[in-house]
């Protein structure tokens, strides 16, 4: 039986358990307790007793290969869970529209705790596909710009509104031309409608020397009787971008914006892409003078409103136009400042090569070491 071998290994083979407990048994029939002949025999009696209650139970003395089954994981789902999931996503499926949130209703109802990822591979091995949440069967394609607007500086404006911290309960609305980025005009009031629109581009045309666009009287009344000219080259003069907000998309802003000549053109819903240069511009404004979001005086946030549009429009080079200011842009002296750029550079490149020309004839190249000395 293998018991000639000093004491008993770790691991016995079925058959040595069944001499062992033979032996023992013998030893016991002779009046010897088990835990002597366990210590003569030197093997634990818990072993033993382990044993002696699997023969019992009619099981396999013999060992079991370590770890779970071939091909299944320690911590493998069970059946139960698995039809715990399923019928979850029937019952849920219709409400909470995706395997994340069904993974937490499991655990709400308290009778499943899986991940979101499990939940995901459990219906899809049932053949299970949730509705999720609606999207839209087609994606909608960009407005284009009408064909009369041309990108120079002076003929689009974009505006948008925005919030900060401090002053939760106001708002600010900045025209910015698209083209040049000079800032037209700001409008900070408590009140965000199409009054701060009329206002905010009222002060950018007059900013912009556009002022005459608001002296048609004619077209002002012609549009309030509800008569809108045709193939009239009064009208659409300018373009404004925006969003879709309820300001402007009011009745009262468009009226205002066709009495000034200003065509509107709005970007797609939940696409803030399309109006990617206001929001880069607060982005920027917030950015770089984080104090402004701590101002609590709505009559300070005027007052350095008015400065940053200055610093901003005379001093800050802007890159997204060649690293000139946006005054210089708009007022056409962009196109100069970069060529008298790359004109200097071109000088004091050559201006360096002559130069070094000039020392190497005349003092040679002292980190030269086989100059002459």
């Amino acid at each position: 039986m293998g018991l000639n071998a000093g004491l008993v290994p770790a691991r016995v083979p079925g058959p040595a358990k069944h001499g062992l407990l033979e032996l023992i048994a013998h030893a016991r029939s002779q009046g010897f307790s088990l835990r002597w002949a366990c210590r003569q025999l030197g093997i634990d009696h818990a072993r033993v007793i382990a044993w002696a209650a699997k023969q019992e139970a009619g099981s396999e003395l013999a060992d079991q290969p370590p770890g779970p089954l071939a091909g299944e994981a320690l911590h493998a789902l069970l059946d139960w869970e698995k039809d715990t999931i399923v019928q979850i996503a029937k019952d849920w499926g219709q409400v909470d529209l995706s395997h994340r949130k069904l993974a937490h209703r499991g655990s709400r109802l308290e009778q499943v705790y899986v991940s979101e990822s499990t939940v995901l591979r459990v219906l899809f091995e049932a053949g299970m596909r949730l509705p999720g949440i609606p999207q839209p069967t087609e994606r909608r394609g960009k407005t284009p710009w009408p064909d009369w607007v041309e990108l120079i500086p002076g003929q689009i404006f974009i505006y948008d509104f925005t919030h900060f911290r401090s002053l939760r309960d106001w708002c600010a609305i900045a025209v910015v031309d698209v083209v040049s980025r000079y800032w037209l005009s700001t409008v900070f009031a408590p009140e965000e409608t199409s009054v701060q629109v009329e206002t905010a581009f009222i002060a950018a045309l007059e900013a912009d020397g556009k002022g005459w666009l608001l002296e048609d009287a004619d077209l002002a009344a012609e549009l309030a009787s509800g008569q809108i000219p045709e193939n009239d080259e009064r009208v659409s003069a300018l373009l404004a971008v925006s969003d879709n907000g309820p300001q402007m998309r009011s009745s009262n802003t468009a009226q205002f914006m066709a009495i000034a000549r200003i065509a509107q053109h709005f970007g797609r819903p939940g696409t803030p892409n399309d109006q990617a240069w206001i929001e880069s511009f607060f982005g920027h404004l917030k950015g770089e003078n984080p104090y402004l979001d701590t101002i609590t005086d709505p009559a300070v946030m005027r007052r350095e409103l008015d400065v940053r549009r200055e610093h901003y429009n005379t001093i800050r080079l802007h890159e997204g136009i060649g690293y000139v200011t946006p005054e210089d842009e708009h007022h056409g002296r962009g196109d100069a400042i970069r060529k008298a750029r790359r004109d200097g550079l071109h000088a004091a490149r050559a201006h360096r090569i002559a130069t070094r020309r000039k020392m190497r004839h005349t003092t040679g190249n002292p980190s030269n070491p086989n100059a002459d000395n």
